[in-house]
C-alpha cells in the first residue's frame, strides 16, 4: 500500500486548515473526475488511508499565481473563485462542477475563498494524468465495458496484426520535408511546392488572408513563402494537403469523415489563435497540431466502410472512435516521421488533465482549443477553463469563460477566413 499512498500524496495541510479532518468515502471518490476511473481496489485503499482537510469560513484555500503540485477537490461547502480579471463565481460541493478539481495546474489561475466551512481533498498531480500515461505506454486496449463491441474487437485484431491500411503523407509534403532537412532556401522550396499547382495556389491564398496582415498582397508562390517563412510554410503545406486523407467512397462513412474534418479544422483555427495570442508556440505548428489531433479516426472509419453494413451500427462506431483514435493516430504520425511532441497530441489531447513537462506544449494548446470549442454549449460535464493544467502554463493571457469569448470574438474573422481557405 505504500506505493499507492505516495501516488496520492499531495501538499501538506495548510496552516489555515482546521486540525479537524474528515473521512473520505468510496462513494465520494467515485464521483470525482478523473479519479473515478481508477480501480475500485485503489479507490477503497485510498479512502481507508486518507482524510480530507477542513477550512473555516472566510479563509483562503489558495491564491492566484501560487505554485502547487496537487489537484484540489471541494467535498463540502461553498467557495468563491476570483480570476485575474476580477471575475468571480461560486462553486458548491453539490454542483456538477465540483466533480472536477477547483485547480490542477502547476500554479493556481484563481483565488479560492471559503464562504462557508468547507472540506476539501488534495490529490497528487500524478493521478490526474494516469489515463494519459497508460495510453502512452500501452497498445490498443479495449475497455471492459466495450468487450461486446464486435466492430471494436475486429478492428483491434487487424491493428494488432499490422493488417491495417494507413494513409500516406501527401507526396508534396514528403518532398518538402526531406529537402528542408538539408537547409534549403526559399527558391528551392518554391520549386518543390510548385510541383503541385493546387497547393501552390492555396499557399498564396493563405498568405493573403487575415492571418498574415500585409499592405501588399502576395502574387506568387515565392512571395507567399517569403511572407510566411520556411518553417511555417512546411507546416502549412502538410496542413493544406491533409484534406485529401479525409475521403471515402461510402456515403455513410463520408458523412462521418466530413464531420471529423470540419471539427479538426475548427480546432486547428482555435489552436492557431491561442498560439498567436500567447506567443509561446509557432501558430502554424499549432494549426497543424489541431488538424492531426484526431487523425487516428480516419483509418478506423475507412476500415468500417469495407465491412458489410449489417456488421455494425452507429452506436458501435461512436463507442469505438475514442478508444482507437489516439493509439492509431500516434502510429500514423510515427510512420510520417513526426516529432514526439506531435505524437503526444494524438495520444493525449482529449485528456483535460494531461500534464506535459516543461512550458506550454502543442498538446496543451489543442486541449485548451477543445475546451474553447465547447464554450456556449452545456458545460456541466466539463471542467472550468481555469482549472486544467494547460491553462496554468499560459503566460500572456488569463483564461476565463468571459475572456475566452472575447479572444474568440476578436479572432472571428481570422478563424472564418482560415476555414474558408482550407475547405474550398
Amino acid at each position: 500500500m505504500a506505493s499507492l499512498s505516495s501516488f496520492f500524496k499531495g501538499k501538506k495541510t495548510s496552516s489555515s486548515s482546521s486540525l479537524i479532518s474528515e473521512e473520505i468515502t468510496l462513494e465520494t471518490l467515485k464521483q470525482l473526475i478523473p479519479i473515478r476511473n481508477l480501480s475500485e481496489d485503489k479507490l477503497r485503499s485510498f479512502a481507508l488511508e486518507h482524510k480530507s482537510e477542513v477550512l473555516l469560513k472566510g479563509k483562503t484555500l489558495f491564491s492566484i499565481n501560487e505554485a502547487d503540485n496537487s489537484a484540489i477537490y471541494l467535498l463540502r461547502g461553498t467557495v468563491l473563485l476570483a480570476d485575474g480579471n476580477g471575475k468571480t463565481y461560486e462553486v458548491e460541493a453539490s454542483a456538477a462542477k465540483a466533480k472536477f478539481p477547483l485547480s490542477s495546474g502547476v500554479k493556481h489561475n484563481t483565488t479560492a475563498t471559503a464562504i462557508s466551512d468547507i472540506s476539501f481533498l488534495r490529490v497528487s498531480q500524478k493521478i490526474m494524468s494516469i489515463n494519459s500515461e497508460n495510453q502512452k505506454n500501452a497498445e490498443l486496449i479495449i475497455p471492459k465495458e466495450l468487450s461486446n463491441n464486435r466492430l471494436l474487437q475486429t478492428f483491434s485484431q487487424h491493428f494488432l496484426d499490422d493488417d491495417l491500411e494507413v494513409p500516406s503523407l501527401p507526396g508534396i509534403a514528403i518532398k518538402l520535408r526531406k529537402a528542408m532537412q538539408k537547409e534549403i532556401g526559399i527558391d528551392e522550396a518554391v520549386t518543390i511546392i510548385q510541383l503541385d499547382p493546387v497547393i501552390s495556389a492555396k499557399l498564396i491564398e493563405v498568405a493573403n488572408c487575415p492571418l498574415y496582415v500585409s499592405v501588399m498582397p502576395a502574387k506568387s508562390c515565392f512571395e507567399a513563402v517569403k511572407r510566411i517563412g520556411l518553417n511555417a510554410t512546411r507546416s502549412l503545406i502538410i496542413s493544406l494537403s491533409i484534406k485529401n486523407i479525409f475521403k471515402s467512397d461510402s456515403p455513410r462513412i463520408k458523412k462521418q469523415l466530413d464531420h471529423l474534418w470540419k471539427n479538426s479544422l475548427y480546432l486547428s483555427s482555435l489552436s492557431y489563435v491561442l498560439a498567436s495570442v500567447s506567443k509561446q508556440k509557432m501558430p502554424e505548428e499549432a494549426l497543424l497540431a489541431g488538424l492531426i489531433c484526431d487523425i487516428g479516426a480516419v483509418p478506423f472509419l475507412n476500415f468500417v466502410s469495407n465491412l458489410p453494413s449489417d456488421y455494425y451500427n452507429e452506436e458501435e462506431i461512436q463507442q469505438a472512435i475514442p478508444v482507437v483514435k489516439g493509439v492509431v493516430g500516434a502510429s500514423i504520425l510515427k510512420s510520417w516521421g513526426f516529432t514526439e511532441e506531435f505524437i503526444n497530441v494524438a495520444l493525449t489531447s482529449e485528456d483535460w488533465y494531461q500534464q506535459s513537462e516543461g512550458p506550454l506544449s502543442y498538446t496543451d494548446i489543442v486541449v485548451l482549443s477543445r475546451l474553447h470549442s465547447k464554450i456556449g454549449k452545456k458545460m456541466t460535464h466539463l471542467p472550468a477553463m481555469t482549472s486544467i493544467p494547460a491553462a496554468s502554463k499560459l503566460k500572456n493571457i488569463t483564461l476565463s469563460p468571459e475572456n475566452s469569448l472575447s479572444i474568440l470574438h476578436n479572432a472571428k474573422d481570422k478563424i472564418n477566413d482560415a476555414l474558408k481557405t482550407f475547405t474550398s
